[in-house]
């Protein structure tokens, strides 16, 4: 029996099947058939499944893999300006941490906004414990190798919406859903480098209701495919020195909370944004720079387009140079196999959309240091085309291609090279100064209009755009990147440089109209704003008196006189704002305590009737109307394109035809608009309140009025735009009084338009010192008028609570800044 079952065992074992061969290591099986690039982490980029592993260093004791700056920017955008996803456009890096809990990697972000700068470990995490960490992501663990490092699948990282995209997709409307089948990374993209790597993907996003930007934009709205560059890069070492942050000259600075900071002391601190500068010998101001700072220009800049880029970008040479720091910076063409958004390049690209808009300038920077690791720059390639239409319009397409100082394309070009200056600038660091134009063009952080001066009959070009770097921003680079070690020697810089004359007003108080120092405006030029704001107006009367067809390309459609119009009719907005500033002005300066004189100096109150006197030029009919011979050529456009290409033309209620009414209300507006700022309304009604010898503001109503009702308008076109102007100011008025003022001011501008109220229904008191004599000339369309005005205004103070506005709006203002766009944002330019 025994040895039957024996046999029946044996025979049993040679019927089974073979042992099953031994399962693979899933580290060599994810692994295998993958393209390695070894690098800051190692990567394996599958193309047959399209999945990117990384292969992390073994995690310490806290399960901490690897900390790194981790930047997002697009490769590809959307190519809309109002929604801003451009090529090149991303966030300014955070530093992450790759940390395994269990069997599962999660990558955190860091909070460096709050910190403690103690020794204290416990000082540090009780700070750390104050605020909410950010997890951004997880996956599970893919296989380790030998050396305890972790294998993971970065897939979905590379494909998650950490950049708020589908956000911003329909910040302009409709909603925007991520699409994960059309996401996917782009492995044979990936790149990896010693201290950095750089990985892609694509990201598809879907509607079902797609706004009009996408429409215009992508060749199949419903689904809007973009590419996202991610960056890891290795943490800077400790040999960057941090300089504390002075808003006195305006540098841009990285702002964060200190917890150790002494009882005595601010917990807010900041340190000024800039790269890191090594010499070969330290301290020796002879040793060449070991990491000088270098811009790239993009190769896919056309010419001449290109060498212009690179010849303002340059600029900033000199400034280097004069501050002592010769050979630090330099700017080169970008080899055409670098990647532009690799975070080893400072980088200005070439980007392109449907319509002109801002240019940026930025970068990716240590959260905890300030340092520039990389400087970006965004220029919109419209803009110079813009440019270009502007000198059109004002000298005529006729001299195109001639290099003379009347060429639109040589002006063009000139821009271009202040506006690669001005954008490099914010890249190293340095913020907007919005006084620099009455300094003699000191620095190419301002905002610059063309400077086109009116001699006689003729305009002269040869003056329009400053070329090289201003004496402040030489001052700025001495501060900034300058070799000092004292809080006394930067006192010294810009000591020095106020005694050479230059001035300093930040963007907060320089962008708005209604900001408060005279000097400070945005697309201004000259010392005098008032006396700049006439040769404006007369550049304008010259330009407008020989506007025709001269003002177009041959071969062009004449219809596109509309679309060269706006800039030239309103000519003179911005050099109206600049000078509206004198009214309700004041002058100061950025001080500190034991060093600056603090004292704020108010306009005079000849200063402030003389900006008073040239803006309401701006209103009369006169300087609104338009030759009939013009009104006549402005026929109407026949778009032949199947887009809305969104023609940035002045408003008509006449379409087709050109509207000279709507067109002189939009006038109005911005003029009306800058002088009936709420804060330059307050700041008057204050500065008469504290007893100042300055134009109390029943003057100032005064004269707006006996401007404006009062109008010599002999013909009936200008007697209805006078009529137009008039309602523009009731409205204006309105607006006023339910607006941010004070209880007190609000009461005047309401006495005001009750005053006027009856002055419109016929008072003969008030008529007669407001109308004068001609109140026996008005027509019945002027006594139409004023019974509307005049009705309006009562329902307006009769209004019930809740208030009941009035309707004030009036016909909408084609963008203008950057000499034309929409005013959305404080830092971007121009």
């Amino acid at each position: 029996m025994r040895i039957a079952l024996l046999l029946a065992a044996a025979l049993l074992a040679s019927c089974a099947p073979e042992s099953a061969a031994p399962e693979a290591n899933p580290f060599d099986k994810a692994t295998k058939d993958a393209s390695a690039l070894d690098g800051f982490f190692d990567v394996y980029a599958r193309e047959d499944d399209g999945r990117v592993l990384a292969l992390l260093p073994a995690p310490g004791e806290d399960g901490t893999m690897l900390r790194a700056i981790h930047a997002m920017r697009l490769r590809a955008g959307l190519g809309s300006n109002p929604i801003g996803l451009d090529r090149g456009w991303g966030n300014s890096g955070m530093i992450v941490r790759f940390r395994k809990a269990g069997g599962k990697v999660f990558l955190e972000a860091e909070n460096h906004r709050y910190r403690a700068s103690a020794d204290s470990e416990l000082e540090k995490e009780a700070v750390a414990q104050s605020f909410a960490r950010s997890v951004l992501w997880s996956s599970d663990i893919v296989g380790t190798d030998g050396d305890g490092r972790v294998l993971v699948d970065l897939s979905s990282l590379l494909t998650s919406d950490l950049l708020g995209l589908s956000r911003q997709l329909g910040a302009a409307g409709g909603s925007f859903s991520l699409a994960a089948d059309r996401s996917a990374p782009t492995p044979d993209t990936a790149l990896a480098f010693p201290d950095n790597v750089e990985l892609e993907a694509q990201l598809t996003f879907t509607s079902n209701d797609p706004n009009a930007e996408v429409v215009a934009t992508a060749p199949y709205p419903n689904a809007s495919t973009l590419t996202v560059h991610h960056s890891f890069s290795r943490l800077p070492d400790a040999g960057h020195e941090t300089r504390a942050a002075d808003p006195r000259l305006g540098t841009f600075a990285l702002g964060f909370y200190d917890y150790s900071a002494p009882l005595s002391a601010k917990v807010l601190q900041g340190v000024a944004m800039r790269h890191r500068l090594t010499r070969a010998e330290p301290g020796n101001p002879e040793s060449p720079f070991v990491n000088p700072i270098v811009f790239y220009v993009d190769p896919g800049a056309p010419e001449p387009i290109r060498s212009a880029l690179v010849e303002g970008a340059g600029w900033w040479a000199d400034a280097f140079d004069a501050a002592g720091l010769v050979g630090a910076y330099r700017v080169e063409v970008l080899p055409e196999d670098a990647h532009p958004l690799d975070i080893r390049y400072n980088v200005v690209q070439w980007v392109h959309r449907q319509t002109r808009g801002w240019s940026y300038g930025g970068g990716i920077m240590d959260p905890r240091t300030g340092e520039f690791l990389k400087g970006h720059v965004i220029l919109g390639s419209q803009r110079v085309r813009q440019d270009r239409m502007i000198f059109e319009g004002l000298a005529g397409a006729a001299k195109t291609g001639t290099g003379e100082a009347d060429d639109p394309v040589e002006l063009s070009l000139a821009r271009i090279r202040q506006l690669a200056a001005h954008e490099v600038g914010h890249a190293l660091g340095f913020g907007h100064n919005f006084a620099a134009s009455v300094s003699d063009r000191a620095s190419v952080m301002d905002y610059p209009a063309p400077w086109v001066k009116a001699d006689g009959d003729a305009l002269d070009f040869s003056d329009a755009y400053d070329v090289g770097i201003g004496d402040w921003d030489i001052a700025t680079v001495r501060w900034l990147y300058g070799e000092w070690a004292e809080e006394t020697e930067g006192d010294a810089i810009l000591a020095e440089a106020r005694e050479d004359g230059l001035l300093f007003v930040s963007d907060q108080h320089g962008r708005s109209a209604g900001t408060a120092h005279p000097a400070s405006a945005v697309w201004d030029n000259g010392a005098d704003p008032i006396a700049e704001l006439r040769n404006v107006v007369e550049v304008r009367r010259i330009a407008l008196g020989r506007f025709t067809e001269r003002s177009l390309a041959d071969g062009r459609p004449l219809s596109d006189l509309k679309r060269v119009l706006p800039p030239i009719y309103l000519y003179h907005r911005y050099q109206t704002a600049a000078a509206a500033k004198t009214l309700g002005g004041a002058s100061y300066q950025y001080g500190k305590k034991g060093v600056d004189d603090p004292a704020i100096s108010v306009a005079s109150a000849a200063d402030q009737r003389a900006a008073l006197a040239a803006i309401l030029e701006t209103l009369s009919p006169d300087f609104l109307d338009l030759p009939e011979a013009l009104l006549r050529r402005l026929e109407p456009e026949n778009d032949v394109f199947w887009f809305n290409s969104k023609p940035e033309l002045l408003a008509t209620r006449t379409s087709p035809g050109f509207d000279l009414i709507a067109s002189a209300e939009t006038a109005a507006d911005i003029s009306l608009g800058v002088l009936l700022d709420p804060r330059r309304i307050e700041r008057v009604a204050q500065f008469e309140a504290r007893g100042l010898r300055t134009p109390p503001l029943g003057e100032v109503f005064d004269t707006i009025e006996a401007a404006l009702l009062a109008a010599d308008a002999p013909s009936p076109r200008r007697r209805e735009i006078a009529r137009v102007v008039r309602g523009r100011y009731v409205a204006a008025l309105i607006e006023l009084e339910a607006g941010p003022i004070s209880a007190t001011t609000q009461a005047r501008v309401r006495a005001r338009l009750n005053m006027l109220q009856e002055t419109f229904a016929g008072d003969t008191d008030l008529a007669s010192r407001l109308l004068g004599d001609r109140r026996n000339d008005r027509s019945p369309a002027d006594d139409d008028f004023n019974a509307l005005l005049a009705d309006e205004i009562k329902t307006h103070l009769a209004r019930p609570a809740p208030a009941r506005a009035i309707e004030t709006a009036g016909p909408e203002t084609p963008p203008g800044s950057p000499i034309g766009a929409a005013e959305s944002c404080w830092f971007c330019e121009d």
